[in-house]
């Protein structure tokens, strides 16, 4: 199983499921691909979405390794 960095947002120290804290950066990932488009000239319908998330989640496997290190 992947490190998922736990929940991304713990409420009082306990955990109540919802989203990990790899799926937050995932997310603000692919924010940050698609408001840029990594300075391509690609239209949203050209994108392929599937390769979008495989990216956005590469991005935060990388974060959450780096956090390791601290």
């Amino acid at each position: 199983m992947k490190n998922d960095g736990g929940p991304a947002f713990p409420w009082g120290g306990e955990i109540r499921g919802g989203m990990s804290l790899r799926d937050f950066f995932a997310g603000m990932a692919l924010q940050g691909i698609c408001a840029n488009s990594c300075g391509e000239q690609l239209e949203p319908w050209d994108w392929v979405w599937s390769d979008l998330a495989m990216y956005s989640y590469r991005a935060a496997d990388a974060m959450l390794a780096e956090r390791e290190k601290e």
